[in-house]
């Protein structure tokens, strides 16, 4: 017999302990952006990761067949939430995102992420094994996916619209979709996306065509790139030292706090930095795919695999966003740019995924048992 108490045995403390070194670097890395100022950044971003942390292992008590059970009403409420916005929806900085509570200004595309993939691994969690390779298994999956998809598009929100779609299709993938499928797919979206083009409102297709040649308008529609290349540059290897940046600092680089937070941090910490953040981040896809691999049910494993990706899709877009690597589109570095609703989002995910997890430790259910 153990002397430590099985609720201890049984806390996720390797996670813990990753998140806690994320967010504490990301905490330092805001109190730098303020110049040495623990407001308002860094304590509400402080704040924010204990209330959202409690809630994460609150939502990792919850047995797992409510989540099955409850994927598809919670779909039907975020997309009747999704549909309010454009009718009620309060507009700010040229996009109508959000709900007016009164208390707080709720924005239902953020919830759209994680539900998007508890939705579409219900659904072919439900279907038939024999059925994965017919029609019928694409395009219901493609009208769940589209329709949030193209109602978070007109807001406009590029960078949320693309989360739910890359959430959803890969979901598609795991479930065993046929690969010639993707590959087809690809070749027609590549066919079709001189049309989408044109469809872009003018400050999207300003965005892409200077993801293509930052250079050619430096200090107009380039500038944030062209700054945060010049900050992630000029960190080197060590970095120039805690609260020495001068790019965020000086005011050079927009946005230093929030989606070009990981320029402020490579400027002052350097390479070292970037790597020790990255390595955090592995170690995070690392637990979530592990888990992904040790349950046995289908549903369970399409969940935690899913939400893993887009926890992953939302630091991969948010580094080749600040390095050039893709165009601006307002992802945010989970734990590390200020704001509650990415990490809202990122926590919802990783309790889910711990929820999973203390349901295969503990035996689970049979494959299937709850279809």
């Amino acid at each position: 017999m153990s002397i430590i108490p099985q609720p201890l045995t049984e806390f996720p403390w390797r996670v813990l302990g990753i998140l806690l070194a994320i967010a504490g670097f990301g905490t330092l890395v805001l109190y730098s952006a303020a110049s040495g100022s623990i407001t308002p950044w860094a304590i509400n971003q402080a704040v924010r990761f204990v209330i959202f942390t409690g809630m994460a292992f609150v939502i990792s008590r919850v047995p797992l067949e409510l989540f099955a059970r409850f994927a598809f009403p919670a779909y039907g409420a975020v997309l009747i939430s999704l549909v309010l916005v454009e009718l009620i929806g309060g507009v700010a900085g040229g996009s109508q995102r959000w709900i007016n509570l009164g208390f707080m200004q709720l924005q239902p595309s953020e919830f759209m992420k994680p539900i998007i993939v508890l939705a579409v691994a219900r659904f072919y969690a439900l279907l038939p094994v024999g059925e994965i390779r017919r029609w019928t298994a694409i395009w219901p999956a493609l009208v769940l996916i589209g329709v949030p998809w193209a109602l978070v598009l007109v807001q406009p929100d590029l960078g949320t619209a693309t989360m739910i779609a890359a959430g959803g299709v890969t979901v598609m993938f795991l479930a065993g979709l046929p690969l010639r499928l993707f590959v087809g797919s690809g070749l027609a979206i590549a066919a079709i996306i001189p049309i989408a083009f044109s469809f872009l409102h003018d400050y999207q297709q300003k965005r892409v065509l200077i993801f293509m040649d930052p250079e050619s308008d430096p200090l107009g529609a380039g500038y944030h790139i062209s700054q945060s290349k010049i900050a992630i540059g000029s960190g080197g290897i060590w970095g120039k030292g805690f609260l020495k940046g001068t790019q965020s600092h000086l005011d050079y680089l927009p946005e230093g706090h929030t989606d070009f937070v990981f320029a402020t941090m490579a400027e002052e910490w350097g390479l070292v930095g970037g790597v020790f953040l990255i390595g955090a981040f592995l170690l995070l896809f690392r637990w979530g795919v592990g888990v992904s691999l040790r349950t046995q049910d289908k549903y369970a494993r399409l969940v935690a695999a899913g939400l893993t990706t887009t926890i992953f899709f939302y630091v991969a877009i948010n580094l080749m966003m600040v390095m050039g690597l893709a165009p601006v589109v307002g992802i945010p570095l989970p734990f590390m740019s200020y704001g509650g609703s990415s990490m809202l989002t990122v926590m919802l995910c990783i309790g889910i995924i711990m929820a999973i997890e203390r349901s295969t430790r503990r035996g689970g259910r049979k494959p299937g048992s709850w279809g």
